[in-house]
């Protein structure tokens, strides 16, 4: 049998009667569109949590206090010494360090004037603008200072500046923070959120004031930013030395914006690939119907398969008739599944833009081919059955 007879029995047989043919793609069709939606919603957030946290920059390496191992009784008694401001002054002058920048963070009213909102007060250092690439709308960030204490100045974030002010002039103004005066230096751009995180509704101050206002002892983190002309393996040694000596042992932890990534990367593709397989369970339950249908087909047609063995068509041929078009009909069905989705998208995109959404080609093919071998898997039972026909039983039948 030529490949060009044999692709047109196939097409005839989906042909003759379109709304079984119809019927029996509509079940892969709802499956793929299912598997598509998932996967894309999938992968847009995948996409959305990575943009998010590598925005600021990939050469990033994050000091915490505390070592997150696993040890026996005699670790309970281990003191646990903070990270403090003489440590991020220490990490300042390793070669290669671009910027450092000292964290604590905590919660508190901001009062101007009758107006009081309560929201975010970021304590960090001068490098925090230049690290982060955070820009000022006006005025200027926390100053760098030589010695002692730092100066009781503010930046504003720039919701908390418009609500505060309505859109007044801020700069040399003075506002209570937690119950102690600052003086605004600085308004900050928008930045927007990140995670569902205000960027814009906190205020700036310096981080040794931040210590003393959330009465702590220590800092949450310091952050690393190093040159390209070194990795981030390299500088994470640096760090580690410089801080064994400073505490004459390991009791931080050093977090490379690699390995969260890397992490991140690898838990959300994980979920991905878990709603893919979730969307999955629809393919099989159209892969039933596949197989209902070719049973039906094959006892519908057992004259014209009779026939067919008449005039000397092998059972493989026969066989390769059956499966050929179960597979055309799982085929048709995730076509039209996928292209339903992705139209589906499309809407989504234009009317929600915002919306983390991202069809991703891997599993586009994947689902395709996965449809195809549904197709030839439920198939199978129906074809090995019409190949294996009596021809005189099935000219009876005639």
């Amino acid at each position: 049998m030529r490949l060009y007879d044999w692709l047109h029995l196939i097409y005839s047989s989906v042909r003759f009667n379109p709304l079984k043919s119809l019927l029996t793609a509509l079940g892969i069709a709802i499956g793929i569109a299912a598997v598509t939606l998932l996967t894309s919603l999938g992968e847009g957030v995948r996409a959305y949590v990575l943009d998010n946290f590598s925005q600021f920059g990939t050469r990033i390496i994050a000091i915490t206090p505390g070592k997150n191992d696993t040890s026996g009784m005699g670790g309970v008694l281990n003191s646990v010494r903070l990270l403090t401001m003489d440590d991020y002054h220490s990490l300042i002058s390793l070669p290669y360090a671009e910027h450092v920048v000292a964290n604590v963070q905590g919660t508190g009213p901001i009062e101007y004037g009758e107006r009081v909102r309560n929201t975010d007060i970021y304590g960090t250092t001068p490098s925090f603008v230049e690290a982060w690439d955070f820009p000022l709308a006006s005025g200027r960030f926390l100053p760098r200072t030589q010695g002692g204490s730092s100066r009781a100045f503010a930046v504003l974030g720039h919701k908390v500046w418009r609500e505060l002010f309505q859109g007044r002039r801020a700069l040399g103004e003075f506002i209570r923070v937690g119950g102690q005066r600052f003086r605004v230096i600085g308004i900050m751009k928008p930045k927007g959120s990140m995670l569902g995180f205000d960027l814009d509704d906190m205020v700036y101050i310096p981080a040794d004031r931040a210590l003393t206002l959330f009465n702590r002892e220590g800092l949450m983190e310091v952050d690393v930013v190093f040159s390209p002309a070194t990795d981030s393996e390299q500088m994470s040694d640096r760090i580690r030395q410089r801080l064994i000596e400073r505490h004459g042992q390991e009791d931080f932890t050093i977090i490379t914006q690699d390995e969260m990534l890397s992490s991140l990367n690898s838990i959300l593709s994980v979920l991905t690939m878990g709603v893919a397989a979730l969307g999955s369970v629809s393919l099989l339950v159209g892969g039933v119907g596949i197989f209902t249908i070719m049973t039906t087909n094959v006892r519908e047609r057992t004259p014209e398969i009779g026939l067919l063995r008449a005039i000397g068509t092998s059972r493989r041929q026969l066989l390769s008739l059956f499966l050929g078009e179960a597979i055309l009909l799982s085929v048709i069905g995730a076509i039209g599944g996928m292209l339903t989705a992705l139209l589906l998208l499309s809407g989504l995109a234009f009317f929600m833009p915002d919306f983390p959404v991202r069809p991703s080609p891997v599993y586009l093919l994947a689902a395709l081919i996965f449809s195809a071998i549904i197709g030839l898997l439920a198939g199978i039972g129906p074809a090995w059955k019409a190949s294996h026909l009596s021809p005189i039983e099935a000219l009876r039948d005639e």
